[in-house]
């Protein structure tokens, strides 16, 4: 059973695996949303690191830097000359308050010399509605789901947001072809509540790296550029803590905060 929990930059949904049981019966798919809302939000009541047992990193995928058609801009190089030849009259939309949508566009604005106005959703499906109407004409997503729009003309694709171009968009630019030491994933990750036995854990983990090999769902991720990662356990824990330092540094330096 799936249960959607949006809101508060992912740490709704988190809080309540945090408290349930430890049985191996509730568990969260997390993303870097989770490892930034370690610092963004100060005073949760969990941890949103240590009050969970790492089972593993499943995939991950760049994220794509798209515009609204009716955007001026055509190219990355327009875009970055439009927004700061108009400061702070560009809207951008994001999942939510200190979510990877969030802070991949203000890593971008720290490091372009940008000034944006950043337009949080409750979530990534009201975002891409808005976006796709053009009442917020740009946004930061994870690649995958932003294909099918990008194909029919509604979003136009600038730049992605990996070390490298995406397989899956080779003629749209990498940020960091313009913006050297640029780099953001998405990626997604599961996680039981700490304190989960072992065994219980060692069993999903099992399980899971079953599921990953068949080929249909092998097939799935390379068709929406999508890289299974399937870590261990201890794997999965070591990249998750990293990952919390990394975007506790990008925050610093950004001065980004929960609007």
């Amino acid at each position: 059973v799936v249960e959607n929990k949006p809101g508060a930059g992912a740490t709704l949904g988190a809080g309540e695996v945090a408290k349930a049981a430890p049985d191996g019966y509730t568990l969260l798919l997390a993303s870097q949303t989770n490892a930034i809302s370690a610092t963004l939000y100060p005073k949760l009541p969990f941890d949103p690191i240590e009050d969970f047992a790492p089972i593993m990193l499943i995939g991950e995928e760049p994220g794509v830097l798209v515009v609204h058609p009716t955007f001026p801009a055509k190219t990355f190089d327009e875009f970055l000359a439009y927004v700061r030849q108009n400061p702070g009259k560009v809207d951008y939309a994001s999942s939510g308050n200190g979510s990877g949508q969030h802070l991949f566009a203000a890593m971008l604005a720290s490091m372009a010399g940008l000034k944006m106005n950043h337009i949080p959703y409750k979530g990534s499906a009201q975002a891409t509605t808005d976006l796709l109407a053009g009442q917020v004409p740009v946004s930061i997503p994870g690649t995958a789901g932003m294909m099918g729009h990008i194909k029919a003309g509604k979003l136009r694709p600038l730049a992605t947001t990996g070390a490298k171009r995406a397989e899956a968009l080779p003629d749209v630019p990498a940020i960091a072809e313009t913006l050297p030491g640029y780099e953001a994933y998405v990626w997604m990750g599961l996680l039981a509540p700490k304190g989960t036995p072992q065994p219980v854990v060692d069993r999903l983990h099992r399980e899971l790296v079953a599921v990953m090999a068949l080929p249909d769902v092998k097939a799935f991720y390379a068709s929406h550029n999508l890289e299974i990662v399937a870590s261990t356990p201890a794997e999965f824990g070591r990249f998750f803590r990293a990952e919390k330092e990394r975007w506790a540094r990008v925050i610093k330096d950004t001065g980004a905060k929960i609007d």
